[in-house]
């Protein structure tokens, strides 16, 4: 039975980490990993980030050489240019994708995962339930994945599904150890 989990937290709070952390499980078992945010800038944001933070995490891959190669982590937003789309589709459907980032576009119907595990979604309030539901239904291989959605606005629709429906939730409300706080300054 797929997990499906509200992760609340407030900006800077370590939401990140913990759906890298997810999306690791679901490749260290052979699956894929999605992330979807509502804006390019936010996915261009996560791609930088999750890429920094597995630049020197290796999978199995016994096409290779030695047997195996890097996480490979990617971007996909409305900006990817045709033949990047092609190239990407290709990929996530033989696998050599690990972790794809993007926006909207990772509902698109020409977007198929060879075996999708972990979906994590941002703001998931900004996401129609047909939407969340299109992105969890992009297995080639029927895998169910389990759900992480994300937020810092809790707001009353998803209390609603933590109550009535099939959602558990975690709140983290702490920042990491040594976090710097953030200080805000303005410049004229």
């Amino acid at each position: 039975v797929p997990m499906h989990r509200l992760l609340q937290g407030d900006v800077g709070a370590g939401k990140t980490l913990v759906a890298v952390s997810a999306l690791l499980v679901a490749v260290q078992g052979g699956h894929q990993g999605a992330l979807m945010a509502p804006t390019e800038v936010l996915a261009e944001q996560h791609h930088t980030g999750i890429r920094r933070l597995v630049e020197h995490l290796i999978v199995p891959d016994a096409s290779t050489l030695m047997g195996e190669r890097p996480v490979r982590v990617e971007l996909l937003t409305n900006r990817t240019t045709a033949a990047e789309r092609k190239r990407l589709a290709a990929d996530l459907a033989s696998g050599a994708v690990d972790l794809l980032v993007g926006t909207h576009a990772l509902i698109q119907d020409s977007v198929t995962f060879r075996s999708l595990g972990v979906v994590v979604i941002d703001e998931q309030h900004r996401f129609g339930v047909e939407q969340r539901a299109a992105l969890r239904d992009k297995s080639a291989d029927g895998t169910s994945p389990d759900v992480l959605v994300m937020t810092a606005t809790p707001i009353p629709r998803t209390a609603a599904m933590t109550v009535y429906g099939d959602l558990d939730v975690s709140i983290l409300d702490e920042l990491p150890p040594g976090r710097t706080p953030i200080e805000t300054q303005w410049a004229q």
